[in-house]
């Protein structure tokens, strides 16, 4: 990606652990760049409690305050924060879309599978080892047989691109082993090409299932149980000579300002000067100065109205949920928005399994995938779990 400065990211790491961490950026501007770092922020587990950003168009500076782990890698991070960054080129004029300056072959598709036997949250804990070793999940199927074992396939990628290599694949067996015990039956990793991961597609049900109301952009039909309280949005054009000021006061969910800045980006639009602070009971407030991508700020009633139902819906339902019964057991469906880039909100099937493992509730078979759909978000990752019924 070019040149960039080693101090592009600094981390500020608190003494105490109900103190906030700093994270500071500081590096050439693009349109989305607040998006790529808040999904990063996210996959860590992290949460944003403050922010501050400001730029020229060119160059950015931005402030996270976040609340961390124990266990917080805060080295990996870095690095994945500075991979995300544009390098200095991009300041100096030098277009960052140019073909020597990124890489547009997509990621090789690698396939897990493992048979063991079954017990309660062996899917979350294999989940959390892929996770943490960096290994993104695309597609799963999970089945389980009637003499208890369970069959799991897992279509992932890898971001460190070093599974092809005997080391990295021995280092992840040698991980899921230790989760999975003795009762290991097999483990594989083998590379596939993309005709076995575009016949793999979920049966027709499984969209069929999707109904029309988890889809439903009328805020005023929503099941309350399953959304936040409706956002408050406000646009002011009188402010700013050159921006539209966005004031947003909304309840506070995981992934927030990710949720906000992934809707800009697939807008397009540019965030000059912005601000999050947290408040008590769970609310935020957050002051944004945008511009569109030919540097004017936003007059068409149109686009205002179309911006603000946008982020009224993915502020109030980040997440598309359904209880579906079959018979004797329960459908479980789950599905979040993907960003035009092809990016899918990070870490969902991760709280999925995590939540159900808390819950002990069983879970028998899993379908997971993503699919273009006309519907408000451009595409949909949906999983699907079936929990027998007790």
């Amino acid at each position: 990606m070019g040149i960039l400065y080693d101090d592009a990211v600094i981390i500020s790491q608190s003494e105490k652990e109900e103190e906030p961490s700093i994270i500071t950026v500081n590096c050439p501007d693009k349109t989305g760049l607040g998006c790529d770092l808040c999904r990063i922020i996210l996959f860590f587990g992290l949460t944003v409690v403050r922010i501050d950003v400001s730029t020229d168009g060119k160059w950015c500076y931005i402030v996270f305050w976040v609340m961390g782990k124990p266990s917080t890698r805060w080295g990996l991070l870095k690095n994945r924060l500075m991979e995300a960054c544009p390098s200095f080129l991009l300041a100096c004029g030098i277009s960052y879309d140019r073909p020597e300056l990124q890489t547009s072959k997509p990621p090789d598709v690698f396939l897990l599978k493992f048979c063991c036997n079954n017990r309660s949250g062996l899917l979350h804990d294999v989940t959390k080892v892929l996770c943490e070793l960096e290994l993104t999940i695309k597609r799963v199927k999970v089945s389980t047989t009637p003499d208890g074992k369970v069959m799991d396939l897992f279509f992932i990628t890898d971001t460190r691109e070093l599974l092809h290599t005997k080391k990295r694949k021995e280092d992840t067996y040698d991980h899921l082993k230790a989760i999975l015990g003795d009762t290991t039956v097999s483990c594989e990793i083998e590379l596939v090409g993309p005709e076995i991961t575009s016949c793999c597609q979920d049966p027709r049900f499984l969209w069929d299932a999707l109904s029309e109301d988890m889809f439903n952009v009328d805020l005023s039909v929503q099941n309350e149980s399953i959304a936040f309280r409706c956002p408050s949005i406000t646009m002011d054009n009188l402010l700013s000579p050159s921006h539209t000021l966005v004031q947003i006061v909304c309840q506070d969910h995981k992934g927030l300002l990710y949720d906000v800045m992934r809707t800009l980006k697939d807008y397009n639009i540019q965030i000059s000067y912005g601000r999050l602070t947290t408040k008590g009971k769970g609310e935020c407030e957050m002051d944004l100065f945008i511009m569109q991508a030919d540097g004017k700020k936003i007059v068409d009633p149109r686009k205002q109205d179309s911006l603000r139902s946008r982020l009224e819906v993915e502020l109030s339902r980040p997440l598309r949920v359904a209880l579906i019964n079959r018979g004797p057991d329960t459908e479980l469906l789950v599905a979040n928005p993907v960003e035009l880039s092809g990016k899918g909100r990070p870490m969902v099937f991760y709280d999925i399994t995590l939540a159900l493992k808390m819950l002990n509730r069983p879970i028998f078979s899993v379908i997971g995938s993503g699919k273009f759909t006309e519907f408000c978000w451009m595409k949909e990752m949906v999983s699907t779990v079936y929990q027998r019924k007790r």
